[in-house]
């Protein structure tokens, strides 16, 4: 084992040491062999972002627990150093290293991505070279540890797919344990790496990239990826857990020694979501709906709050309004941990989810402010996109708070949505007036702060898998005039106005989009010093232009031309289990202003059903 020293003098230069030593309450110790001597597998959970941020995730919990659940596995992570340490570790040539043990990246059998942002692959790119790891898969070697990726990104993994040995398409649980047992029947039989590689392409929901190739036609134009031998599937279908409840969760959650982003306890109440959002690539890839039991959620609870200290919880799923027993779960904590001062958690709720029941129960906890995300200012955009929700759901949420003493509400917002009009931008400043007129007008006993509504704006990016994959995105010369639009008329002293950046933005709808031929450019970039373009202070629109030239990519038609509803796109290697038809249905709904109810309401033969699991069971529709 290669393990890397870090001395006081280099911990004592850089900002939270931390970061960087592991040690952490309920970290996993094992040794090198396990208890029959024989080595074992070590896989390395890779965040491409700071500790703060990947401790913070949590598929790299789950994972963390589950692979060490494995005797003869031993799972680790390692982050991206932050920039201060990165410098140092490329001044005196440390390699990269886990945080667990300090072992060298290079060391493990595996590395194992999380790609869940696309701005992030130039840091995927940075730490396998910190890693002294060839960054291109053809150039590996059979020492080299394969490269592995999982995660929401890999429906469109082509931008990044010569990267890697082999991608994870879909729910990780089940098909990371195949694919330990197939690295161990390649230790045992001595299998070559591009042995193991056919072996693992037979495991479902494992896709090898180097075992299809790209056609294009004599304009550029993608036509189609095709395996290159007999036997490999054509398309892989995505992976997904079917009973939620026997799905593991750890027991003994990770508890890091500084802060955190979300330093709490995780309850994930469900998978999926049944709302159909035309802009959203999670609620399409992730149906259907699968929810957990109240009463294994609060066993769950029990043992994690016992094991960590932690003192807050919080409630994660897609729309945690959705959740049937929402109501039943959140008094049943209350009643349990009130008195133990455990916060309760709510994220960005559905606004005609909220009861007064519901405010109530998270008003007696700690009144951290709340969160909705109305996404247009008005009907008929909200119409457009299926966001099924009534300016009046918003306004009686919003009363329902005032009236318990909240005063603090957060409002998403996306702006360059399909069929947006400068109406429906100012729509967005007339609701939050109409909400200081509620606030002003909602009777209230002694003293209270001044109403804040923040109001926070992203740009739209179509994704693939989405009934707005087709689309094009506008131009920067027009998201900025959209915002300073917006920013004009909201000029209240009880209103922020927070934006997007919209160069990377652009960006990461080029990286969204893209096929074989954009790792290049991501390479370009990389080479040209990009290893944190997550962080605005880091990321360079120049860098990215010119990189595209440098691939001959023609950006401009990627990112703001639609695509023709009968074109090959080239993330259709993988299958969500989502239907072309049912896609492009909503996308002609979009166009027309017409909704429809969601998978509570009424089956949408979205595709989701030939799982026959989940609520498409529930409900009979399989």
């Amino acid at each position: 084992m290669q393990k890397v020293r870090l001395d006081r003098r280099l911990l004592r230069s850089v900002e939270a040491p931390a970061r960087y030593l592991g040690g952490e309450w309920n970290m996993v110790k094992k040794s090198d062999r396990d208890e029959r001597g024989q080595e074992r597998i070590h896989f390395a959970f890779c965040f491409p972002d700071i500790y703060e941020v990947g401790m913070s995730n949590l598929a790299l919990r789950i994972i963390y627990g589950l692979l060490n659940n494995e005797e003869d596995v031993y799972c680790e992570r390692i982050f991206a150093p932050a920039p201060d340490m990165r410098l140092q570790m490329l001044e005196q040539n440390i390699p990269l290293f886990s945080v667990d043990t300090q072992r060298a990246a290079a060391d493990f059998d595996i590395l194992g991505f999380t790609l869940q942002y696309e701005l992030s692959y130039p840091t995927i790119l940075d730490m396998l070279s910190l890693a002294g790891v060839p960054i291109w898969q053809k150039d590996r070697k059979e020492s080299d540890p394969l490269v592995v990726a999982g995660g929401p990104c890999v429906f469109n993994s082509e931008p990044v797919a010569d990267f890697f040995d082999l991608i994870m398409i879909g729910e990780g649980e089940e098909v990371l344990l195949e694919l330990m047992d197939a690295y161990r029947l390649k230790q045992k039989q001595g299998l070559s790496r591009q042995e193991f590689l056919r072996q693992a392409a037979m495991i479902p929901g494992v896709y090898v990239p180097s075992l299809y190739e790209a056609s294009y036609d004599k304009n550029g134009n993608f036509i189609s990826l095709e395996p290159r031998e007999a036997g490999i599937p054509r398309r892989v279908r995505k992976r997904i857990i079917s009973d939620l409840n026997q799905a593991y969760v750890p027991d003994k959650p990770l508890v890091p020694n500084i802060k955190i982003v979300h330093d709490r306890v995780f309850l994930e109440l469900f998978r999926g979501c049944a709302n159909g959002c035309r802009f959203c690539q999670a609620g399409m890839i992730y149906r259907p709906v699968r929810e957990r039991t109240v009463e294994l959620l609060r066993t769950q609870v029990d043992q994690q709050l016992a094991a960590s200290g932690y003192e807050e919880v919080g409630l994660l799923s897609l729309s945690t309004g959705d959740y049937s027993q929402l109501h039943e779960l959140c008094q049943d904590l209350l009643d349990s941990y009130q008195s133990e001062h455990v916060n309760l958690s709510l994220p960005s709720l559905r606004l005609d989810s909220v009861s007064i029941d519901l405010l109530d129960m998270a008003s007696q906890t700690r009144k951290s402010g709340l969160t909705f995300a109305p996404e247009a200012g008005s009907q008929q955009l909200r119409d457009g996109i299926n966001k099924n929700i009534l300016k009046s759901d918003l306004l009686q949420a919003a009363k329902y708070a005032f009236e318990l003493g909240w005063d603090r509400i957060k409002l998403y917002f996306m702006l360059g949505l399909p069929g947006e009009t400068d109406e429906d931008i100012t729509a967005i400043a007339d609701l939050c007036y109409e909400l200081v007129d509620l606030w002003q007008a909602t009777p209230h006993t002694g003293k209270r702060r001044r109403l804040q509504i923040a109001v926070s704006t992203s740009f739209f990016i179509p994704k693939p898998w989405t009934p707005f994959q087709w689309e094009g995105q506008i131009r920067p010369e027009e998201m900025q005039r959209k915002q300073e639009l917006l920013a004009k008329h909201l000029r209240s002293r009880f209103m922020t106005y927070q934006w997007h950046d919209f160069d990377s933005s652009v960006i990461e709808a080029a990286l969204a989009k893209g096929d074989r031929r954009m790792a290049k450019a991501i390479y370009q970039v990389h080479t040209k010093g990009a290893f944190a373009e997550g962080e605005k202070r880091y990321f360079s629109y120049e860098r990215w232009l010119e990189a595209f030239r440098d691939a001959n990519i023609d950006w401009k038609h990627l990112v703001f031309d639609p695509i023709p509803e009968e074109a090959a796109l080239p993330w259709e290697v993988s299958d969500a289990g989502i239907k072309k038809e049912f896609l492009l249905r909503e996308k002609h709904k979009s166009e027309r202003g017409e909704t429809n109810p969601g998978c509570l309401h009424a089956c949408t033969a979205c595709g989701a059903a030939e799982f026959a699991i989940g609520i498409c069971r529930e409900r009979g529709v399989v």
